[in-house]
């Protein structure tokens, strides 16, 4: 079972020895960031700074910096045991598409401990303050300016509940958070996201569109914001599923929303899509600044909040970062989903330095001429995969988790005149690289053993890879402490 709220896993880390109280004052400005970055670098525990300069709360970071973390705070041995719950709802009827995947998701309703549930004002731990009009103060909350060249303070773990104006399905987002001044913060969402989405439906309709951010929320909760789900699927009854139990909900003071009843803090307002203030730069998770762009500016009306408030944030720049284990987590998340659009797949791996979405690393049973080539487009045409920028495709037999074994395939199994494909697409917002912003060039590697009809005609064909004699190979296992050599 996962935890209740925030606070209940920060003691359970306390009780392991995994979390690191910082009682000295902390200055917000640089320091903490880069304390924070040495700390997860190092793999390190979680910190409470419970002394920051200019506010009266307290900082938890690097919460969720390491595997073995993460996978507590869901109520998981492993990041695999996701993938593995994820299996069984698609099973027995081997869905097909995107239509299979949400008719599996669709199942979670049904389940009793799964759906949110709707708590009363007076049972919500995050009501028990509110502040409304001049009493908002956005500059007593610990916002990070994290890197020399931010262009100021930043929110970097405020989950974002937005709906669709016209079909009322709702959004939980994470996104970045520029503090602008005590009420107005930039909302930095990108060009593929769902609540920029809503956000254009509010514009069209000539409507403001309310907005609701959540700080230091239960992890499962947390984590959900971060899954790359079809925007029709609940992220809160994911949580459930992933976390074993219902998430209390409760009613916004001032905005038809609903946030975590366990959450620490609260921000409401009615965001005008026409309304928009320079956003960044900032450092962000690809390790390099983004732009100063123009982004919507949300004005906060109400804050809510428990009697003594801990805010959570992250620090993103050069990986490796605290977004190491929650895209680790995602890519065992997505591997069933995955092999549901492209049945083809045995293995995956998004590799941490490529920002988890500019390399896909895939294994396959390879069956007939140009099998990589197809699993390549199909990839490209699934879901958010759509934004990698480069795929690499190897046989069954290659540890897809093994770089080592993968650059061996991929430096000597290619001839890139005929294995090399170059295509046009759709890329992050947020990179850098490209030469117009949206989109720009991929390529895909076939590194899979090549086949007669593919036009690999060498007397001989495909050579026999090199491997020990296994009868050999065993007898040396046997003997193994006899050679003096463990």
């Amino acid at each position: 079972m996962a935890y209740d709220d925030l606070r209940s896993f920060l003691r359970a880390l306390e009780r392991d020895g995994d979390l690191k109280r910082v009682k000295v004052e902390v200055d917000p400005y640089l320091e903490v960031g880069e304390i924070v970055d040495r700390v997860q670098k190092a793999k390190g525990p979680a910190l409470l700074f419970e002394n920051v300069k200019g506010s009266a709360m307290p900082l938890a970071m690097n919460v969720f910096g390491t595997e073995r973390r993460l996978a507590k705070a869901l109520g998981l041995t492993s990041a695999d045991e996701i993938g593995e719950k994820i299996a069984g709802l698609l099973k027995p009827e081997l869905p097909h598409g995107f239509t299979g995947v949400r008719e599996a998701f669709g199942k979670l309703a049904g389940m009793t401990h799964v759906p949110p549930k709707k708590v009363k004002p007076g049972e919500a731990k995050v009501q028990e303050v509110v502040l409304t009009g001049d009493d908002v103060d956005l500059m007593q909350l610990p916002a990070l300016f994290t890197w020399p060249q931010d262009g100021g303070s930043f929110f970097n773990l405020g989950l974002t509940h937005t709906k669709d104006p016209d079909t009322g399905v709702r959004n939980l987002g994470l996104y970045r958070l520029q503090r602008h001044d005590r009420r107005t913060i930039g909302m930095h969402w990108q060009i593929h996201k769902d609540s920029r989405n809503h956000a254009a439906v509010a514009a069209k309709r000539g409507e403001k569109l309310p907005v609701a951010i959540a700080f230091g929320c239960p992890p499962a909760v947390t984590y959900a914001a971060t899954a790359p789900l079809p925007g029709d699927i609940d992220e809160y009854l994911f949580a459930g599923f992933v976390g074993g139990e219902r998430v209390r909900m409760v009613d916004c003071k001032t905005v038809p929303l609903q946030v975590p009843a366990d959450a620490e803090v609260v921000l409401e307002g009615w965001l005008d899509p026409e309304v928009m203030l320079p956003e960044g730069p900032f450092g962000d998770h690809t390790g390099f600044y983004t732009p100063q762009e123009p982004f919507p500016a949300l004005t906060i009306d109400c804050v809510t909040m428990r009697r003594r408030p801990i805010l959570q944030s992250i620090v993103v720049g050069r990986p490796p970062t605290e977004d190491g284990p929650l895209g680790k987590f995602t890519e065992r998340f997505f591997l069933p989903l995955l092999k549901v659009i492209v049945p083809d797949i045995v293995d995956y791996d998004l590799p941490e330095a490529g920002g988890f979405h500019n390399c896909v690393i895939v294994s396959i049973d390879k069956k007939y001429p140009k099998h990589a080539q197809k699993v390549m487009h199909a990839i490209w045409g699934a879901h958010m995969m759509s934004l990698t920028k480069l795929i690499i495709v190897v046989d069954s037999d290659c540890d897809v988790h093994d770089y080592h074994e993968v650059a061996w395939r991929a430096l000597g199994n290619v001839d890139y005149s005929r294995d090399l494909s170059v295509v046009e697409g759709p890329v992050d917002h947020l990179d850098h690289a490209s030469y117009q912003q949206f989109w720009g060039g991929k390529a895909g590697i076939d590194a899979t053993r090549k086949l007669p009809e593919e036009g690999y005609t060498r007397d001989g064909g495909w050579p026999e890879m090199v491997l020990s004699d296994p009868a050999t190979a065993s007898l040396v296992d046997q003997r193994w402490k006899e050679y003096g050599l463990s």
